[in-house]
């Protein structure tokens, strides 16, 4: 049984791999074979025994046996050329030789099939009327019963139906094929916006940590010599402002680099949110301006993304704050509402050069509330006569119930 098993399997697989070659090879070989095939049918009345008291075969009647059936070596380049060559040959058989019939008109039966699968509806009528009257014609110089005629008819008929099915499965086909193609460019259009995406989301990461990082060591380390000459306890509170902005800058790009090598500790570890704003807060503040942080409205939960992009557009603004602002006072303020989260850095400095156009932090600041439905607006004015960034994030309404 096993080794039956075996020897099944192996045919099977050499009839797919044979149906696959027969697939993939060009359209003139099989072309070719299938002329081949034919005249092989339609030689066997030529050589098989004949009854007694019909006329033996000759040359000539194999020979127009022969002409009606090569053309279909080119049935697919001029289908109605080779379907009328045929009818010709069939007729002058009929009427000049008295050779052996066949079963089938079988070059006829194919011809008639390739016009239904490739020419358009106009020639496919005429070629059907011209092809009925030669077939009436033919049956009445034959037989002339309805049994015959019935049997034309319907083998004709045959080959027309499966000729239209086969160019309706060609139609699919390239249709499927080409929807495949649309699905392929659109998936990778997309792939690379979403590669664009991810580029600018990084890009904003980056800027943000290292921005805001560089920013508070910069103030802390000018502060530096003036407060050892002034107020000594100070001084040591700005080197340790400075060694604790750059731990946890490199903690943040340590988590960055370790996403951009798709790292599974890496991965796992959470972005800074809402809840590090007081640790932000402090880290401003020491050695540079009295930062003040209030939260109104039912404080809660936010999404993870909802989350994120609050700590980083308070984070961008206190930046801008400490490298731009020359402010003494900062007040940092976050107002939960029912479907947004409002956030409100205000200052009493002159603000950032070019305040109306804004820098890169400024872009990524709207470029964030933009990202979740919001808006952030910046500019001169505020509680504090300084300058003033408001931003909005709209949660929706799965956020809201979570």
């Amino acid at each position: 049984m096993r080794g039956g098993n075996g020897t099944a399997g192996a045919v099977l697989r050499a009839g797919a791999e044979l149906g696959a070659r027969v697939r993939a090879a060009r359209p003139w070989v099989l072309d070719l074979g299938l002329t081949l095939l034919v005249q092989l049918a339609v030689t066997m009345p030529f050589v098989l025994p004949r009854e007694p008291g019909l006329p033996p075969v000759t040359w000539e009647a194999y020979a127009l046996t022969t002409a009606g059936v090569v053309p279909l070596a080119w049935r697919r380049r001029w289908p109605v050329a080779v379907l009328t060559a045929h009818l010709v040959t069939g007729t002058l058989y009929q009427q000049l030789l008295d050779g052996p019939g066949q079963p089938l008109p079988y070059a006829g039966l194919i011809a008639f099939y390739t016009v239904a699968v490739q020419c358009p509806a106009r020639v496919r009528a005429a070629v059907s009327v011209v092809a009925l009257a030669v077939l009436l014609y033919a049956v009445g110089q034959n037989t002339g019963t309805a049994r015959e005629l019935f049997f034309a008819v319907f083998c004709a008929g045959a080959a027309y139906a499966l000729g239209r099915l086969q160019f309706t499965r060609h139609a699919y086909t390239a249709a499927v094929e080409d929807r495949a193609a649309q699905l392929e460019r659109a998936n990778r259009i997309e792939a690379e916006q979403a590669a664009a995406r991810e580029r600018a989301r990084i890009a904003r990461e980056m800027h943000d940590i290292l921005s805001h990082a560089v920013s508070i060591m910069i103030v802390q380390a000018e502060a530096g010599p003036v407060a050892v000459r002034r107020a000594p306890e100070r001084a040591e509170a700005a080197f340790d402002a400075i060694s604790e902005t750059g731990r946890d800058a490199m903690v943040q790009l340590r988590r960055m680099l370790g996403v951009l090598r798709e790292e599974g500790p890496a991965l796992r570890e959470p972005q800074p949110g809402v809840a590090g704003l007081p640790a932000l807060v402090e880290r401003v503040r020491g050695g540079g301006p009295d930062v003040g942080y209030e939260q109104r409205g039912a404080v809660r939960d936010l999404p993870a993304s909802v989350d994120t992009t609050a700590y980083r557009i308070v984070q961008e603004a206190l930046t801008n704050v400490v490298k731009h602002a020359g402010a003494t006072r900062v007040e940092v303020a976050l107002e939960y509402g029912e479907r947004e989260l409002r956030i409100t850095v205000a200052d009493d400095g002159r603000g950032p050069s070019g305040a109306g156009s804004g820098g890169h932090g400024l872009v990524g600041i709207r470029e964030r509330a933009a990202a979740h439905g919001g808006t952030a607006v910046m500019g001169p004015g505020g509680p504090l006569g300084g300058y003033e960034v408001r931003a909005c994030l709209v949660l929706s309404p799965l956020e809201v119930g979570s």
